[in-house]
This record gives C-alpha cells, structure tokens and sequence, in this order.
C-alpha cells in the first residue's frame, strides 16, 4: 500500500515545496495568518472587559473558543485558491503536460496534489490558533477547556479537507482559473453558513452537538475525496478548453434518463419505474433504519425536554376539532392543496440539502418528521394518555402514504449522492449530474407526488373526522 501511495507523496513535496518558494503565496497565507489573531486577542479583550462590567461573563467565555474557531477558519478561506487552481491553474500555464506524461496513475496524481493543497492552510490553521492562544496567555485571559481546544482542532482539520477537496474536484473539471474561483462560491457559502450554525452552537454550550457536526464533515470530505477520484481523468483535462451552456443537450440527457425506451404510462411504470426502484433498494433500506433511529431519537428527547400536558384541555380540542371538520368540508381543495404544498415543500429542501453534500443532508427533513412523531408518542404515553389512539386517529390514516412517500424520495436523494461518487468512465460530470437528477425525478413525478397528494386529501378530508370519533365518542 505505502509503495503504491509514495509516487503520490513524491508529487505533494513537490507541490508544496514549490508553494513555500513563492512569497506571492507565503505573505498572504502567513502575513494574513499572524496579523489575525492579534485582531482576534485584541477584540476578545476588549469584549471580555465590557461584558464582565454589567457581570456576564459567560459571554466572554463562549467567545474565546468562538474566535479561536474563527482563527483556525480562516487561513482555510484565503489559502483555498491553492486548490482552486491546482490542475486549472497549471493547465493555463502550460505545466501540467510533464507531469501528466510521467508514468503515475489518475489516482496517484490526483491524491498528490490534494495532499499538497491541504498541507497550506491546516500550517496557516494551526499557526493562527498558536498565535491566538500565546495571546491569551500574555493577556492572562482564560483558556478554554482542554477537550474544547482539541474539539475545536479536529473540526478545523475536517473543514479544511472538505473545502480543500471540495476545490480539487472543482479546478479538475473547470476549464479556467476564472470559471473555477466563480464555482468556489459553492464551497464558501455552504461552509461559511456552517460556521453560523458552530457559531450558534457554542454558543449555547452544547459542544456535544459539535462532534456531530465533524461526523457529518468527515463522511461528506470522503464522498468528496471519491467523487474527484472516480471523474479524474487526465485525457479528459487535457482535452477540455471551454465549457459551452448547451440547453438541448442537456434537456436530451434528462430526457432519456426519465423517459428512457418507455412508449406509454403504463410501460414507463412498467420497467422505468420498476428499474429506478431496484436501483435504490439498499438506499430505501437505509432510509428504513434512519426512520427507525429517527423514531427513537426523538422518543428519547422527552427526558431533556419534557414539559405537561393538560388533559383538561380536550373538550376545548373537541370544539376545536369539530370547527376544523366545518372549514374542512370533504370536496373543499384547498385545505388538500395546503397541505400537499406543505409536504412537497418539505421534499425540495431535502433534494437542495442533499445537492450540496451529496445526500447526506437530504436525510434530516425525514428524520427531523418522525423525530416529531416519537417525541409526541413518548410524551403522550407518560401522560397517560392513549397513544395508540393518538397513533391510529392522527398519523396512520394518511401516514401509510405519506411516510412510504417520504422515505422514497430521501432514498432517491440517497442514491442521487451514490451515483455522483461512482466512476462512469463513459460520462462526464455533467451527464452524471444531470442523470442522478433524472433518476430523482422519475421516483418524484411517478410514485412521491402521487402518494403525498392521496395523503393530503385524507389528511384534509378524513383524519380530522376519525380523530374526532377515537377521542370522543
């Protein structure tokens, strides 16, 4: 293993050895890197001096390992455009034919330079967190807690292998160094969203839900770190010069991949359908148990946030209940639209979750759904209320359809992330991007629309009733 690995090592000292000889690259990195922890010190300081005034110290004491945080992110940030211009970058300059002639696999070069491309901004990383810290030090501010410090290092590490690989991917298959620093919009925003939502976290003082998130980071840098390995190729980056925006052809590709040799309905649920439902079988199994742990997730949060209930409240729901069947008469759409809307709706944030990291998030609408559903399950029967009759009268009637449909869509979404990290060596990444898009859309259009529009109108028409007839007849 190390002696098929040591030619792509041989290329990441090459790499890197270069990039510490040029100073346009080490002033920025290093220049950039120092002068922002002393901003950062100088700023905690000063808040720390102000919040401690009116006696809120805990403010002061989430932002110390907020701001380390933020030091560790950004040498990533500025450092990124060493990735960004990796391959791209060398094809315009016209180097990149030597290296692509030396008798190297696809694999071994493209592991070289993203090992050279992260080596840049974790030594910038961890250069600004030292500064950081030595500054506390001197200022005789607080450090945080030992296991915080390494928490906040294990992420700093992931997010610069997701943002670094994330920008290999993106400089292999651009065809200029402009077309590639446009596309890294792509990476920073979505990273730069997480960071708010780290931010928000520590914040709060629930550091555990942070090691989530480096769980979460760790498996998207190995899909990431799959998906430009399995579309590599150097015929195909030297061959390429320029992108055109063709409609037609992209249309013809979506096309075959959601029509296919289907002649009539009944032959496209036939054999298209039927075939697009083999294919996502072990991500259907996988949603199955994500909804199993889901379900248990949230049963268990009753013991964390618990809270009364007050049965004495259910002659009120009654009349409640009973105004809502009168609004909701059964031939009125609109109530079924609303709530059809409401669902679909919930399947597109999962399909645009899913886009950016390729599946993974797609699965939290889902698993946020039936996490509702356990945790009211619990609640209910340590009440002492019937659960089985909350069970049957306001879930199962349009449950059996509206489940199955959303565990259908999130598994096409899962396998959608599948096909973008398996390698096609006749597909480019647009036809493989444009054909997991196809195959999400027959699943949607032929079997979640029609499940989720059946259980809208049961929700509207007959729930309410048969609820109202369990709880109170």
């Amino acid at each position: 293993m190390f002696r098929s690995l040591y030619p792509a090592l041989v290329i990441t000292r090459r790499e890197v050895r270069d990039q510490f000889r040029d100073w346009r690259i080490i002033f920025p990195i290093f220049g950039l890197t120092i002068f922002f922890p002393f901003l950062m010190n100088f700023t905690a300081t000063r808040i720390l001096n102000f919040v401690e005034q009116y006696g809120a110290s805990i403010v002061g004491e989430r932002l110390v390992p907020f701001l380390m945080m933020i030091v560790g992110f950004f040498p990533i940030s500025v450092s990124l455009v060493i990735a960004l211009e990796s391959f791209v970058g060398e094809k315009e300059r016209g180097s990149i034919e030597p290296l692509l002639n030396t008798p190297l696999k696809d694999w071994q070069l493209y592991v070289g330079k993203l090992l050279s491309s992260i080596a840049p901004p974790l030594v910038g990383s961890f250069l600004g967190m030292t500064v950081y810290i030595t500054g506390l030090i001197i200022n005789h501010v607080p450090l945080p807690e030992f296991r915080l410090v390494f928490l906040i290092i294990v992420l700093t590490i992931v997010q610069a292998i997701v943002m670094v690989s994330g920008a290999i991917v993106v400089s292999s298959q651009a065809t200029s160094v402009r077309a590639a620093n446009l596309l890294a919009s792509f990476i920073i925003i979505p990273m730069a969203l997480l960071i708010q939502g780290e931010s928000v976290v520590m914040f709060w003082g629930n550091y555990g839900t942070l090691w989530w998130a480096v769980f979460g980071l760790s498996v998207l840098s190995i899909l990431l770190v799959r998906v430009g390995l399995a579309h590599f190729q150097r015929e195909e980056l030297l061959g390429k010069e320029i992108d055109v925006l063709n409609i037609k052809w992209g249309w013809r590709v979506f096309r075959n991949g959601f029509i296919g040799q289907a002649t009539s309905l009944k032959e496209w649920y036939r054999t298209i359908i039927t075939g697009s439902l083999k294919r996502i079988r072990w991500s259907l199994l996988i949603t199955v148990f994500l909804v199993v742990a889901g379900v248990l997730l949230g049963t268990l949060q009753v013991n964390k946030f618990k809270f009364p209930l007050d049965t004495s409240g259910l002659d009120q729901m009654d009349n409640q209940l009973k105004m809502l069947i009168s609004l909701w008469s059964v031939g009125r759409i609109g109530p079924v639209l609303l709530i059809f809307w409401q669902n679909l709706r919930v399947m597109l944030l999962a399909i645009i979750l899913g886009g950016f990291s390729f599946g993974i998030m797609g699965v939290l609408p889902l698993m946020a759904s039936v996490g509702i559903v356990g945790y009211l399950m619990n609640l209910l029967n340590l009440s002492g209320l019937p659960v089985g009759v909350y069970l049957i009268g306001f879930i199962l009637p349009h449950g059996i359809f509206e489940i199955p449909a959303a565990m259908l869509a999130t598994a096409a979404v899962l396998q959608a992330g599948v096909i973008l990290a398996a390698p096609d060596a006749e597909k480019t990444v647009g036809e493989v991007w444009i054909s997991a898009f196809a195959d999400w859309a027959k699943i949607m259009v032929g079997l979640v629309i029609p499940l989720l529009l059946l259980a809208a109108i049961i929700e509207a028409w007959i729930t309410p009733r048969l609820a109202v007839w369990l709880f109170f007849s």
